[in-house]
């Protein structure tokens, strides 16, 4: 697992290394819209973003007169949102029609562990997560090869044009897409590239502050977030829900 590649050495992606990982199975296709509201209605859960009223939500997913908004400094494009959470995904305005096989958003790690344990799993590790993601290929850059666009075609949900200005949509989405809208990799798994990135059981480092994510997701951009590749990681603090990071389970063998 890892890579060489030097791009970006503070998310510390090598050495390549080898890691003996014990048997395991894991979800197909991150959790959508329509499995966390099973698991929200049986069991009540309050997610934190709507118990405290707002999330993080993508500038460009919001209408034109949406009123200004707070946003985060050096990262602008992400704008505070009151009442956005994972049922209004872009906020009080927006709602889940249409939306139910579309990666679930705005879950933090705690959550989305808590969603694990009711369907008898766990989040999968990193070296987990990357196994299943690479689909028996052996360092290649993408789940499905060393070409992004093999003949033309785009293999995942990610951002096109200037980031975070101008998205051309070459690949038919600006926002979440539904799970498998692209061909699965040789495992049979899908959307381990682009789409949402995807909460693991590992910390980021030593420090145990934040929590390793995988996967890149639908505004990972070449230009500064060439994160999509199997290789790549990053990380978020585990009680912190965006517009773009989900989550798969995976489970004990």
């Amino acid at each position: 697992m890892g890579t060489d590649d030097e791009r970006f050495p503070a998310d510390r992606e090598g050495p390549v290394r080898s890691v003996d990982v014990p048997a395991f199975a894991i979800g197909r296709a991150p959790v959508t819209n329509a499995e966390f509201a099973t698991f929200v209605e049986r069991t009540g859960l309050v997610t934190l973003a709507e118990s405290d009223g707002w999330t993080f939500v993508f500038a460009g997913l919001l209408p034109d007169d949406f009123p200004p908004t707070r946003g985060v400094a050096g990262a602008e494009w992400w704008r505070a949102v009151e009442g956005a959470d994972w049922r209004h995904p872009t906020g009080p305005h927006s709602g889940l029609d249409g939306l139910g096989d579309h990666p679930v958003v705005h879950v933090n790690w705690f959550e989305a562990q808590a969603y694990a344990e009711w369907v008898g799993g766990r989040l999968p590790s990193e070296s987990e997560w990357e196994k299943a993601a690479r689909g028996g290929l052996d360092q290649a850059l993408y789940a499905w090869g060393d070409e992004l666009t093999p003949g033309g075609e785009h293999r995942c949900n990610i951002w096109q044009g200037t980031f975070p200005t101008e998205n051309a949509l070459d690949d038919g989405w600006l926002g979440t897409s539904p799970v498998g809208s692209y061909e699965p990799n040789g495992f049979g798994l899908v959307d381990v590239a682009g789409n949402v990135w995807e909460w693991t059981s590992d910390w980021w480092d030593e420090r145990a502050e934040a929590r390793a994510m995988r996967g890149g997701s639908y505004l990972c951009h070449d230009s500064y977030c060439n994160r999509y590749r199997v290789g790549a990681r990053s990380s978020n603090t585990p009680d912190t829900p965006t517009g773009n990071l989900g989550f798969r389970v995976a489970w004990d063998r």
